[in-house]
């Protein structure tokens, strides 16, 4: 797994939508091997990452859980402990 891609779902303030691109960047890079596509690939890869964009924004919405937000706070502060 990519350490730029973070959770996104069940925090306050919801994950807004430049995270959620930011995430499916991050992705399609990572599978793609590409930090840049050449000219070629430039529609392709803007392409892969609006649909992981929306496919990610359809599974945010569509999850459910009844336990209380998530701090990012926390959650940085978590990460920054981990990877030092």
């Amino acid at each position: 797994m990519c350490r730029n891609i973070k959770p996104l779902y069940h925090f306050e303030p919801p994950a807004n939508e430049e995270e959620i691109r930011a995430a499916a960047l991050q992705y399609v890079r990572k599978i793609s091997g590409f930090n840049r596509p050449s000219q070629a690939n430039q529609a392709a890869f803007d392409a892969a990452v609006q649909a992981i964009a929306a496919a990610s924004q359809t599974l945010l919405d569509s999850l459910q859980t009844s336990a209380p937000p998530r701090s990012r706070e926390a959650e940085a502060a978590r990460r920054r402990a981990r990877y030092g």
